[in-house]
Parts: structure tokens; sequence; C-alpha cells
């Protein structure tokens, strides 16, 4: 034993002072290693669809249905079973509703928590008591843990019966119902994998935010969409603009005004004082009419579009030329407008504006901001960094987030790894030297562990804060994917050729193989039941794509989650689940109320393909999560080995 190992043993005995401890703690790992492996659930560009991604939450995106059908499909009929689902997943909701329909209620609480006892049973048994210990409702824990002790449950069961009656009779059997199924549902989902865009399009991102917060376990795979309200929130004023922008083009400001208490009035002032007059119908939202209270309201909301938008565009002109290594020059458009002519002029060809009431630009200088832009944007950035539930959720996605994640022979990603032509890795250099793959990956990575936690007047967070806004609209932002966003062509001219966006070659060579076997090789992943899970790009499952490429290597999980793309996907979203048995991949239909699935017991409509099925049952010990619990109890046992010899001091107690 070297005197570095002997040192590290001393500091590891002070948690663990004598051999009876040691062992527990071995025993204790030890035993871990051989639970069944818990199912980890897939997400992707959820899009601020907060009630559908409440209900798969709620219906832990099938699995407990799916378990009530393996314990009870031999005894309760379909209906029985929708039935017992439904309380778990609304047991508030559906109680109120039950006791309207003036049922035999004490029948109905016995027969309801002996099947609650048995389902929670069942999923607590691939959990350490420990973990079990966190999860269950404090004051509530006693109970349920007496009630799911390894005992007969049913009526030849005196002591259960007894213990059923006392909680139905002093009134506590809708509460216990509740805290059973709240910890059902804790337990379903061992894990929760965000691949990406929780926010913008839909009107909830904020309440999935939440959510996500109360899980035991969950991460994020960054999406463009993620990164520019995370760089808003950390104070990039063209990512701060971009989200806004965004927000009103959708007719959505309910999450940054109600959500997040971001003040719009200074914004709504400033655009009736700057575009009262303009007539142009250009900034219309994108959004149902049902959807627009009024046409003052819709009138207000072009405005603010417009106002915001040319904000916007000059704090991107801005940051492009104070950010020469971004390689953006081509993007400074504005400078190639001919304002007397109302026309752009680019590649020698001219192009009418739709648009050219344009008040705030200064043809000489079109990138400065006016004296009251620049007061609106202090006050603006002022709202986001001074809005504590967005800093929260945003803390959040910096702590569980990264821009890759590798877990259990899945690569995560958002977007694409930059690619060649060829197919070759893309080299990079955004001023920090050549980066590629990776390598790549790993540099926005870092970039961004500085943007949140780095001194916030220092060179490295300014550059941080603004490779944010690159990870948001970069040509070769492995978020964004491909060579422009082309928004100010698509707000200011018709000819679509210029709407153009080209996509990275990662796009045309992911149904490689060879491909996909090269990323998985250079991120570590060379064993051979590895995949590459992807979001950011719907699958167009309506015309025929399939979400499975590269011979299984690669699997897209964007299946429209939002409603904005599910006319072109014609589902309304993926989840890819890995439990112990392997990995399915579960198309989902719309959700359509949390009303009819209380009283209809109506879910969401799934269709499941079995991607690939694993010869033996996963046991933890076949998982990731092993190496670190692995490594423990070696060191434990060489702890053991040093109190026997006497080389570590034990403790006596």
């Amino acid at each position: 034993m070297d005197k570095a190992q002997k040192k590290y043993l001393k500091l590891l005995a002070g948690s663990y002072p004598n051999t009876k401890e040691v062992s527990k703690e071995i025993v204790r790992l030890s035993s871990i290693l051989s639970l069944t492996k818990g199912p980890e659930v897939f997400l992707s560009d959820i899009h601020g669809e907060h009630e559908a991604f409440h209900h798969l939450m709620r219906n832990g995106s099938g699995i407990i249905k799916q378990k009530i059908k393996e314990m009870y499909g031999d005894t309760l009929s379909p209906d029985e079973i929708n039935f017992v689902a439904s309380i778990i997943y609304y047991p508030e909701e559906k109680l109120a509703y039950i006791k309207k329909q003036a049922k035999d209620t004490e029948l109905f609480y016995k027969n309801t928590l002996q099947r609650l006892i048995n389902i929670t049973r069942d999923f607590a048994s691939i959990y350490s008591n420990r973990k079990l210990m966190k999860l269950l409702p404090p004051g509530y824990r006693d109970i349920i843990l007496e009630m799911v002790a390894e005992r007969e449950v049913g009526e030849k069961n005196n002591y259960y019966d007894n213990i059923l009656s006392s909680i139905i009779e002093i009134n506590q059997a809708d509460q216990l119902i509740l805290e059973f199924s709240k910890f059902i549902r804790l337990l379903a989902v061992h894990k929760i994998h965000i691949i990406g865009d929780v926010y913008d399009r839909g009107l909830g991102a904020e309440h999935i935010m939440d959510e996500l917060m109360a899980h035991h376990s969950v991460d994020f795979q960054w999406g463009n969409h993620d990164i520019v309200w995370m760089g808003a929130g950390r104070g990039s004023e063209a990512c701060m603009a971009n989200v806004l922008r965004l927000s009103l083009r959708y007719g959505n400001t309910d999450t940054l005004e109600k959500g997040y208490g971001i003040h719009m009035m200074p914004l709504a002032s400033f655009a009736l004082a700057q575009y009262k007059s303009d007539e142009s119908l250009v900034f219309d939202p994108k959004v149902s009419s049902d959807n627009i209270v009024n046409t003052s309201e819709m009138w207000l909301n072009r405005l603010m579009h417009k106002a915001i938008s040319i904000i916007q565009f000059k704090l991107e002109g801005q940051l492009i030329k104070q950010r020469p290594e971004f390689l953006m020059q081509d993007r400074l458009i504005m400078d190639r407008i001919d304002f007397k002519q109302g026309k752009l002029v680019l590649d020698q060809k001219s192009y009418a504006l739709k648009d050219t009431y344009l008040p705030t630009i200064n043809a000489a200088d079109p990138y400065a901001l006016t004296d009251e832009e620049y007061e609106l944007v202090v006050r603006l950035k002022t709202s986001f960094l001074n809005s504590t539930r967005l800093q929260h959720h945003i803390a959040l996605l910096f702590d569980k987030g990264s821009m890759y994640k590798k877990t259990n022979g899945n690569l995560l990603f958002h977007g694409c790894i930059p690619l060649n032509s060829d197919g070759t890795f893309r080299e990079v250099d955004l001023g920090k030297g050549v980066k590629k793959g990776k390598g790549l990956m790993d540099f926005f990575d870092q970039e961004m562990r500085i943007a949140h936690s780095g001194n916030m007047n220092s060179p490295d967070k300014q550059y941080a804060l603004d490779l944010m806004w690159y990870l948001w609209t970069g040509p070769l932002s492995p978020l964004f994917g491909k060579d422009k966003m082309a928004t100010f062509e698509r707000y200011f001219v018709e000819e679509k050729e210029l709407h153009k966006e080209t996509k990275d070659h990662y796009y045309a060579y992911r149904d490689d193989e060879a491909t996909c076997t090269m990323i998985l090789d250079a991120f570590g992943l060379n064993r051979p039941d590895a995949v590459i899970l992807n979001g950011h790009v719907p699958v167009s499952v309506k015309k025929g794509e399939n979400p499975v490429k590269a011979n299984g290597k690669l699997i897209v999980i964007d299946g429209g989650f939002s409603k904005a793309y599910q006319q072109q996907t014609g589902i309304a979203g993926y989840t890819l689940l890995h439990n112990a048995h392997g990995r399915q991949l579960i198309a989902h239909q719309p959700f359509d109320s949390m009303k009819k699935a209380i009283e209809e017991e109506v879910d969401i409509a799934y269709s499941k393909t079995i991607l690939n099925q694993s010869e033996k049952k996963l046991k933890v010990g076949d998982c990731d999560d092993a190496v670190e619990i692995k490594e423990k109890i070696k060191d434990l046992k060489n702890l053991l080995q040093g109190f026997t010899s006497g080389i570590i001091k034990e403790e006596v107690i």
C-alpha cells in the first residue's frame, strides 16, 4: 500500500470507522448491483406543451398502465384497468368525480388501496431502501412502509384488513390514495432524460420546468431553444431579444409575463411610440384567431413583435462585428439595404422589401440602437435577471444539463455533430483553437459552465455569453445545425430562394451505419448495442419517414410533441423507454384533455416498437451506475483489509 492510498483510506475511515460499518456498506452496495435496472425515459422537443407533458409524467409514459396490465390483466377488465390507472394519474380529481357518482365508497377504498399497495410494492422492488426513504412522503412514510411490507395482502389477512378499516373510519383513505398514487408515479420512472427544447412554441414551458425540478432524477441535453433562454437568463442581450421575438411571433407571452414576471409594458410603450403609424401586416403573430382576444390585441402584438425584431437584428449585427472569429459576416444584412429604393441588395441582385417602415434604423449606421432602444434593452435585461423563477429554472438547466450525455450505451445529443461533405468530422475554430467531434462538444460544454458561473465582468464570461447566442443560430452550432437562420429574409423578402436554410452534412449521413459507428466510437461507445438518440428535426411519419436510422444505430425521438409540428409528423411525439428488457420506441397520439382523462378514463393512445430485446433481464450491475458502485466496493474492501492488517487504525465502539 503506497502513501497516497493509505492517506485516502484514512479519509474513507472517517465515514466507515470500523469493520462493522465497512462490512454493512459493502453488503448494501453489493445488494444494489443485484437490483433490476430501472426504466429510463427519453423525451425531446417538448416545446412548452405542458398539458401533454403533464399527462406523460402522470402515466409514466405508459409504464404505469403496462404494470397494471401485467399484474391484473387476468382478473380485471380493460375498463377496470383504465379505472385504476386514472386514479393513479389524477387521484384528487378522480376521487371528487367518484364521490359524485354515489358508489359504495368503503368497498371502493378497500379494493383501491389493496391494488395501490401491490403496485407500489412491485415498483419499489427495483429501489434500494435508502432511495425509497428519500422518495417516501414524510407524513405517511411509516404507514406506507408498513402497508408494502412483505405480507400477504387481501381479505384473508386480518392485519391488513384492520388497518384498511381503520384508515377508512378516520377519513384518511383519500389522503392515503393521494400519497400512494404520487409515490407510484415517482417510482415508475427511474430516470428522465430530456434531449433538448423544453422552451418555445407551446404555452407552458415554466410548468414543465417546475415538474422536472420536482423529479428525483432528471438531466438535460441542451437544445437550441433551451440555450437561447439560458443565454437570456444569464444576460445575453441578443439571446433575450430572440426569446422576446419568438414569444410574440407565436402569440405566447404568458410564459414571459405570468410565468416569469417579465414586464412587457416597457416594450409595449416603446412600440406604440415608434410604430403606431405602421400598417404593415408582416409581423402579425403566427397564431390561431381563437388565441387572440381581439383586433386591438393583435395590433399591439404586431407592433411589439416588429419593435423587438428590429432591436434583435441590431444587437446581432453588433455581436457579429465584435466577434469576427464567429465568421458570420454574411449575416450582416441590414447594411445591404437600399433604404431609398426599399430594396435588399444581395449578390448583385435586388429584392423588394415587404415592409419599408423602419423609423428607428439609421441608414448610415443600421446596427446602432437609438437612445430609446438602448434604455428599453437595459430595462428588459434587468427584468430577466431579476426573475426568481426563471433563474431557478435556468440554474437547473445548467446544473443538470450538458451538450451530450452517455448513459447505458445511449449517446444523447439534441442536434448534430458537424460533418464535412465526405462524412468526416468538421473542424471548427471560433477563436480558441480548432475543435471537432467530441472535442467540439466538450469545448461548448466547458464554455457554458463559464457562462453560468464565471465572473460577470470578465472577458471569458462575455465570450461564453456570446457563444450561447452562436449555439442558437451559428452556422457550425451542433444545436442549430444549419448554415444560417434566415429570420430577416423571411420577414422582409418574398423570394423563397433567400429563405432556404441548408442543413449540416450530418443530416445526410445520419442514416449511414458507418458514420454513426464513427461518432459512437469517438465518444467512447464502441459496444455493439450503442445507439445515438437525437431530437431537433421532427420525423415526418405521415410521409413514411422512419425514426430508426442507420440499421438501428440512430433513433430520432422528435415526433412532434409540439402541436406546431403535428401536421408535419402525423403523430404527437415519441418516447424512448430503456428498461430491464431493452429499448422500446413509443409513438404517441395527441392528448385530448385532463377532463376526459378523469371522467372518461381516456389515456394517450400509443403504439410500441421493440428496438432490441436484452437476452437477460438487466440488473444495476450491468449499467453505467455500477462502475462507481464497484469502485467504492473495491475501496471499502481495501479499507477492510487495512483494518485487518492493522495498517489503518480501527475505531472501537
